[in-house]
């Protein structure tokens, strides 16, 4: 019987490649986004390989989130696989030129939302007895630099509820783990820069940056493993990055 995953962010970067990499391995999808027409596109291109829903949402609406993931159809109400991919940096300022606006947004999504999602979906998991939770963090949850201070937080946050999670489900048998990307090229610096492209690209510029794809491949080995092993904690970063200020740019 084919596994079903439902990926938050899935209309690009690394839930898009998620979707396609899921699709290969036989899971059934759901895809979540904001962008309707991104996840119409890539419905039609997997729905020939898996049965493909889809839920448009923001997950910062609480109200809506439950609505959409309570209202799946009966061949979807069995999540066996969450991947919390969803998440958004925006501006690189010292926090005290920081735009509060800013703030709230990295904190509704990247932390809220990733928690709305998670309650509307992990009790049915806790009455199986079974579910496998991917929350995609990030180094920047690993280590703060400089100018990231809210992000940061908001990614050390989602470190924490991982850690949390894996405790308090463990008498469930849900397997709980992160992935924690370093530069990975998707549109994260477009949207933290506030769509000046030329900023974006100077920040993958001189060395190979990790693409969609490589999350992708171990978010997807990460699923395969037999139930006995849980990946609690994976750090992946390019080959050229140390550390979040170190990279060895030609």
């Amino acid at each position: 019987m084919r596994k079903t995953a439902l990926i938050t962010g899935a209309s690009s970067g690394i839930g898009k490649a998620t979707a396609k990499a899921f699709a290969k391995a036989d899971i059934n999808l759901i895809l979540c986004g904001r962008r309707e027409n991104e996840l119409k596109k890539l419905q039609e291109e997997l729905s020939s390989i898996v049965s493909v829903t889809l839920l448009q949402f923001d997950v910062r609406d609480k109200a809506e989130v439950f609505k959409k993931i309570e209202g799946l159809p009966s061949e979807f109400q069995q999540i066996d696989i969450l991947v919390n991919n969803a998440g958004n940096a925006h501006g690189l300022n010292p926090i005290q030129d920081g735009d509060t606006d800013d703030w709230d947004a990295m904190m509704d999504i990247n932390v809220k939302g990733l928690l709305y999602v998670s309650k509307a979906i992990i009790p049915k998991m806790v009455e199986r007895k079974a579910g496998h939770i991917i929350n995609i963090g990030s180094t920047a949850g690993k280590e703060v630099y400089p100018n990231g201070n809210v992000y940061c937080a908001s990614k050390f946050a989602v470190d924490a509820i991982n850690q949390g999670m894996r405790i308090d489900l463990n008498a469930s048998g849900i397997r709980v783990g992160s992935v924690n990307p370093g530069l990975v090229q998707t549109e994260f610096s477009k949207v933290r820069f506030k769509g000046d492209d030329e900023r974006a690209e100077k920040v993958y510029q001189g060395f190979q940056p990790l693409k969609p794809e490589d999350i992708a491949d171990i978010i997807a080995f990460v699923v395969s493993r037999p139930y006995h092993v849980n990946i609690a904690d994976l750090t992946v970063m390019p080959t050229a990055q140390a550390s979040s200020t170190i990279v060895k740019r030609d």
